[in-house]
């Protein structure tokens, strides 16, 4: 037998060992997790067993130890996973999210929560803010903006009349495909069905391809995909969940004219979240309509050094020609600077609400 057998053989029979090690420690965990469900539910009935500022401190935690050779994403990807199989174990998380199934939005639900959260689908935004406020699940998740196209308005305008809170943040990186069905006619695509921010961002790529085929908005991608089952001349572009789920063939890889593009989605639910040490706040603020009213606005954040990461303008429903401006800027609402800023704010908007403090995305 050769060395190099002999390696092979001690160098299995030690991963076979690392196996049995890692299985005995996930189980040791999981073991724990129900022993902390049990102590959370002796002193209140109505624990709440995930906390987001907690588990963004452990990935942080894990990708600050990681050496490698596993990049430090990755091995928080793996954490996440058995952390939700684990909490899955305390109480499994119901997630609201942007249906039907297959859509983008449902892919972000579970790179947030892990695969062992039950991700339900509503047709509307704002049945999934409704469903987080009526308690029928614990976490909704709405998508708010894209690199490539801008802001969900539809989001932003149902926070105006929702008490919501925004718990979280996820980005997700976007790849479009073109897909048909097995009973698709390639050379006589006539017609495009996909959601219509994703005709905005494959535009240019459609321009050059099939500049005369009817593109046909449809409300997700996962919708898109399966109208084609039933048509033999038409295509959907959509992603990788939905191709899987609807058992279409790709014709054409990642046709997104912008090779960064991504689109980030929030976390909504009904519980403030505390300080987890990089957090994010948002906050929707009303001013008077008179001159300097916008810098009014915004020099306290200057004159404090708060990093702002967002602003939108979006028109008031109090009047014609008054907007509102939904703000993002990091910190916490606990943290001294930042409720300095906010109640000096307060002082010069006509309405200030704050729609949550949050921990940043860590995946």
């Amino acid at each position: 037998m050769s060395d190099s057998s002999i390696n092979l053989d001690e160098l299995r029979q030690r991963i076979d060992q690392l196996d049995g090690d890692i299985l005995r420690l996930i189980s040791e965990r999981a073991d724990c997790a129900q022993k902390v469900a049990h102590v959370k539910l002796a002193d209140d009935k109505d624990a709440v067993f995930y906390r987001p500022e907690r588990e963004a401190q452990v990935l942080r935690r894990i990708m600050s130890l990681n050496k490698g050779p596993l990049d430090s994403e990755e091995m928080a990807r793996l954490f996440r996973e058995i952390m939700s199989a684990c909490l899955a174990l305390e109480q499994p998380i119901k997630v609201a999210y942007l249906g039907p199934e297959g859509t983008f939005t449902q892919q972000a639900a579970l790179k947030h929560f892990g695969e062992s959260a039950i991700s339900l689908p509503m047709a509307a935004i704002d049945e999934v803010f409704r469903e987080v406020e009526a308690g029928a699940v614990n976490y909704g998740v709405v998508p708010v903006e894209n690199s490539t196209e801008g802001v969900v308005n539809h989001t932003l305008d149902t926070f105006m009349d929702s008490s919501i809170h925004i718990c979280g943040e996820v980005v997700l990186r976007i790849h479009h495909h073109l897909l048909i069905s097995d009973t698709t006619r390639r050379d006589k695509i006539s017609r495009i069905y996909s959601h219509p921010q994703s005709f905005g961002q494959c535009r240019k790529w459609l321009d050059a391809h099939y500049p005369h085929a009817e593109r046909v908005p449809v409300s997700s991608n996962a919708e898109a995909a399966k109208l084609v089952k039933t048509e033999w001349h038409s295509a959907a572009i959509a992603g990788d969940m939905a191709a899987k789920l609807y058992g279409l063939e790709r014709i054409a890889d990642k046709i997104e004219d912008r090779p960064d593009n991504s689109t980030r989605f929030l976390i909504i639910g009904n519980q403030r979240v505390p300080m987890a040490g990089e957090d994010k706040t948002s906050i929707v603020v009303a001013m008077r309509n008179q001159p300097g009213a916008l810098h009014d606005l915004l020099e306290p954040f200057h004159r404090h050094k708060i990093d702002l990461t967002r602003i939108e303008t979006r028109p008031s429903r109090t009047g014609v020609w008054n907007y509102v401006f939904f703000i993002d800027f990091k910190g916490h609402v606990d943290e001294p600077r930042v409720a300095a800023v906010l109640e000096e704010v307060k002082l010069r908007a006509s309405e200030l609400r704050v729609l949550g403090s949050y921990p940043q995305g860590v995946l």
